[in-house]
């Protein structure tokens, strides 16, 4: 049986190694095919499907991207670990997926080379050598010695793409093209038994490959050959040599403009901002270029396909839906106690509700654990927390989650399509990061936070929770976490249990440093956090009563609408709040030599949002917040290459059940709805704000 399976041995983080199961579902099953990597892609080239048969059309050509882990195939479009669909036109005849057609053959890559030469196609011993360049590598590598003649060639070098042409037209088609590049004409292929290539002459080549410059070959593997761009950058990075402390790149790859500390680097990276413009960002720290996408479809032959979308092809990314609310050490952990039993709550709460593909709303709201039990898990967490720093020092890889506001059923879908942080899952090979706002609003605010703590009572040093605005008793009480408390375990115990969280919501840390590039927060750096000393120095417990200006600002600060408003500007969350202009942030990132802020706080339509020419992202994970916003819901996953992927996950459509149909739902739904109706959030930016408004936030 022809298999679609692939492994790969992975590095757990005790140095041992094990074979572990390639993420995805490849194209189709195939054997005596050949495989060669490109960087970070694994390129499948040919192989039978039994009987004779070989594999055809367009996934002649299979490419795994283990950066961004799918399988991609040449329209752009991956198959889900989920469903296991694949779904792609055919290539309508194309010369090169017709050459890759075939079977017992050898590969090997060179560079940015991939040479594919002989085996069988049916009956016939083949003797070309195909040959295919990855521009979108090439082109990374050698912009700058290439710019005049990739103008020249524009038709012919299609930044991203790359296509396979026979080597013996490979030299006569090259002395038409000012830089030696590789044009992607018709291929050149013996007449064999009737085969539908006859032999063209070298002149031939070169009209006919004239003509079929922009179509044909040069869509093969869109996608993975576009994210080489960013993957070949940083290993240009990791191939250079320390010197004083900071990476040096050879100067071919050097620029000469400054960072945002001020300093020189040896290179700089061209980072597309949400206007399609390009800014400077440092080296080392780059968001991807394009982010992963789930697609909306539940059913039919789109459910559950997975698209990488180019980051600057999300419509929606400027808009925020400000839905605002009034709203050390590895030492000490070791000497926790960690001989739980099988039957300890931490692990009850795993087993009952990290069930990613099998979790369904309780049909009954009597929560599962009694009060007890949650003052067990907070003593627990509690403990690793009051030994943990104010701001965490976090290393890669890391998922990083943002608001998630009681909405435990997008949490699942999170971790079923991008990993769970189990044994079972990818805790032993990445870190998980979560930035507040873990309660209210949603109608599973108990089901959230406790998971997330046991999550941190099993794996302390791979969970990182911080505290949001809403990890706050005055503010909880009013948007639903209190409320939520007493009607899922009475009123005694649910006062007693929303006490004790609360309590322990004050030892949470306030941010994570990572790579000491990258700082992560809860709100942001609003008028008085210039340091990130300043909030180190914050001692815990601490309370929002406490007065502090930089709780309030890194808790409840906002940046403002867009990069051409600077400076600080009165926040529409009410008074004595704040929205800081990207001159604060590229100076607080001089102040403290980093390279990008990530925060969470505030609703944004595609689950993510860049501001400060890509200096600072606004992260949020719960869809259709509130149930009106229809807003996707996204993750950050930060790579061991600090290359940034934005992973979203889109809005389910509404039950197809009424309310009459479904009363225990009808009765679940009425008191969050009520309340968010009475608890309305602060106008969508650009909105002006009817003065007095009783509905307002301002007003509350």
């Amino acid at each position: 049986m022809p298999l679609a399976s692939a492994y790969g041995l992975a590095k757990h983080r005790d140095g041992r190694w094990e074979w572990a199961i390639a993420p995805g579902v490849s194209p189709s099953p195939r054997y005596q095919h050949a495989a060669v990597f490109v960087n970070a892609r694994l390129h499948v080239s040919g192989g039978a499907l039994g009987g004779g048969r070989m594999v055809e059309d367009s996934s002649s050509v299979a490419v795994l991207d283990t950066a961004a882990g799918v399988w991609c195939d040449t329209k752009s479009v991956v198959t889900s670990p989920r469903t296991g669909r694949y779904s792609a036109d055919a290539a309508g005849g194309d010369a090169s997926v017709e050459l890759t057609r075939r079977c017992r053959h050898a590969a090997a890559a060179v560079g940015d080379l991939i040479f594919i030469y002989g085996g069988l196609r049916g009956g016939v011993l083949l003797d070309d050598l195909l040959v295919a360049e990855d521009l979108a590598a090439a082109e990374t590598t050698t912009a700058a010695s290439h710019a005049a003649a990739a103008t020249a060639t524009s038709n012919a070098r299609l930044p991203g793409r790359y296509g396979f042409v026979d080597e013996r037209a490979r030299q006569t088609m090259a002395e038409a093209v000012p830089d030696g590049s590789v044009v992607l004409g018709n291929p050149v292929a013996p007449p064999v038994n009737g085969d539908m290539y006859a032999d063209i002459s070298t002149e031939n080549v070169m009209l006919q490959g004239s003509r079929r410059m922009n179509k044909g070959v040069d869509y093969l593997v869109e996608a993975s050959a576009a994210e080489a761009e960013a993957i070949s950058a940083t290993l240009a990075a990791a191939k250079a040599r320390q010197v004083n402390g900071e990476v040096e790149l050879p100067d071919r790859d050097r620029g000469a403009e400054a960072t945002p500390s001020g300093k020189h680097m040896s290179t700089l990276i061209k980072m597309p901002d949400s206007t399609g413009s390009n800014s400077v960002a440092p080296a080392g720290v780059r968001l991807h270029h394009r982010a992963v996408v789930i697609a909306a479809e539940t059913g039919g032959a789109l459910g559950g396909m997975v698209r990488q979308l180019s980051i600057d092809q999300f419509e929606n990314e400027g808009r925020r839906v400000s839905y605002g609310t009034p709203e050390n050490a590895t030492a000490a952990r070791k000497l926790l106690d960690r001989q739980m039993s099988i039957n300890s709550v931490p692990k009850k709460v795993i087993a009952h509700l990290l069930k990613p593909r099998g979790w369904k709303p309780p049909v009954c709201r009597q929560f599962f654990l009694d009060c007890n039990e949650i003052a067990d898990l907070c003593e627990s967490a509690e403990r690793i927390f009051t030994v943990e720093p104010t701001v965490l020092q976090l290393k890669a890889p890391i998922k990083i989650f943002g608001d998630l506001h009681g909405q435990f059923g997008d949490l699942m879908r999170l971790f079923d399509e991008y990993g769970a942080p189990s044994t079972a899952g990818d805790i032993a090979y990445i870190d998980y990061l979560f930035l507040g706002d873990y309660v209210d609003r949603g109608q599973h605010s108990l089901e959230t936070i406790t998971l997330l703590l046991a999550l941190k009572v099993e794996y302390p040093n791979n969970v990182h929770l911080i505290r949001g605005n809403h990890e706050a008793a005055d503010i909880n009480a009013l948007f639903g976490f209190r409320i939520e408390c007493i009607e899922r375990m009475g009123e005694r115990d649910g006062i007693w249990v929303w006490h004790r969280i609360n309590r322990l919501f004050n030892w949470l840390p306030l941010a994570a440093l990572i790579e000491k590039k990258i700082i992560c927060m809860h709100g942001g750096i609003g008028r008085s956090i210039n340091h990130v000393e300043q909030i180190e120095n914050l001692q815990r417990p601490i309370t929002m009563e406490a007065g502090s200006i930089v709780l309030m600002d890194l808790l409840w600060s906002d940046p403002t609408e867009n990069d051409s408003v600077e400076g600080l500007r009165p926040n529409a969350r009410g008074p004595g709040l704040v929205t800081f202009g990207p001159d604060r942030v590229m100076e607080f990132c001089n102040n403290n030599d980093l390279q990008l802020i990530v925060r969470a706080h505030e609703c944004v339509m595609d689950g993510f949002e860049r501001f400060a020419q890509g200096h600072l992202i606004t992260l949020f994970s719960a869809t259709n917040y509130c149930g009106t916003a229809n807003n996707a819901g996204a993750i950050l996953v930060l790579g061991r290459d600090l290359v940034v992927v934005p992973k979203l996950i889109h809005p389910l459509p509404p039950a197809m059940s009424s309310p009459e149909a479904s009363p225990e739902r009808h009765i679940e739904d009425t008191w969050m709805q009520e309340l968010n109706a009475n608890r309305p959030p602060t106008p969508t930016r650009g909105r002006p704000q009817v003065a007095n408004d009783r509905g307002s936030l301002a007003w509350i």
